[in-house]
């Protein structure tokens, strides 16, 4: 009978086994769409992605955020933030983009590539928060609006970020070149109603609903595709009255914080999870929708 370090199939067995690389990303180039905010969970990607080793290519739109109740941030301050967790000679690359300008999703994928020279993997991070309303207010013009932003914008970047050469199937690693990632995220709406939000949880449940397909179609050119849905995450948006009422409903009594999904988010991005590709998955900790 075999014990386990002989087994090939058991772990022990495994000869690509030892310590885990503590810059998984080294080397790599990572686009992160709608980093403007520090309380944001783009910048909490992309500060992750910095850690692993990875250069940063950070999106931003800051007149969105200027446009909401809770303002706008200092984006040269986000960058200083970013720039902070490169590193050795990873670099950061800020571009400022409206993803709803004609070509402007593909424009970015080309000034990013031109800048850094290939990209290695895609977050469609951007997300627009309002104007938005219940059915009975619904109008044309919101619902095209949300569209463009969280459906139509992370279609285009993930088919300008696909155009690129050189990826290889997640099943030869060894090849020596590395495998594409696309992280989309959507929303719970499939989980629970969105009240007062029909045009963000229909343009977010486009972007569930497509990623199987969009995997099929990129998986054997090397690249896993993903969404990640990171619940309810307090990003300066939520009142002290609303955090307080929603609390109960997650088992560990707080809201997530940016870094809960980016956690998930970046190591969707490495090697690691090269295996993982056509899924939706949830990034909420335990939370409850029907504890009240």
């Amino acid at each position: 009978m075999s014990t386990d370090a002989q087994h090939p199939h058991h772990p022990g067995g495994d000869a690509h086994c030892g310590g885990r690389d503590p810059f998984p990303l080294a080397g790599r180039t990572v686009l992160v769409t709608g980093v403007s905010r520090r309380i944001g969970i783009g910048h909490a990607i992309a500060c992750r992605a910095a850690d692993y080793g990875a250069s940063i290519v950070a999106h931003h739109y800051r007149p969105h955020d200027a446009s909401q109740p809770w303002g706008a941030d200092d984006i040269e301050a986000v960058m200083a933030s970013i720039r902070s967790h490169l590193v050795g000679l990873a670099r950061l690359i800020d571009i400022p983009a409206d993803l709803t300008c004609p070509g402007e999703p593909t424009r970015v994928v080309e000034r990013a590539t031109a800048a850094v020279g290939h990209l290695d993997a895609l977050v469609c991070n951007q997300a627009m928060s309002s104007p938005d309303g219940p059915l009975s207010e619904m109008t044309e013009a919101v619902l095209d609006a949300h569209w463009a932003v969280d459906a139509r914008a992370s279609i285009l970047l993930a088919q300008a970020f696909a155009a690129q050469e050189g990826f290889v199937p997640p099943a030869a690693p060894d090849a020596g070149r590395r495998h594409g990632a696309i992280v989309f995220l959507t929303s719970g709406q499939g989980l629970g109603p969105l009240p007062g939000e029909i045009a963000y949880a229909a343009a977010k449940a486009a972007i569930a609903g497509v990623t199987l397909t969009i995997s099929d179609e990129l998986i054997d050119a090397g690249i896993t595709v993903n969404t990640v849905n990171p619940g309810p995450v307090d990003t300066g948006y939520v009142t002290e009255a609303d955090r307080e009422a929603t609390a109960v409903m997650f088992p560990q009594g707080r809201w997530g914080e940016p870094d809960d999904p980016a956690r998930l988010i970046t190591w969707l991005l490495t090697d690691e999870a090269r295996w993982i590709t056509g899924q939706v998955i949830s990034s909420e900790g335990g939370f409850a929708r029907w504890r009240r």
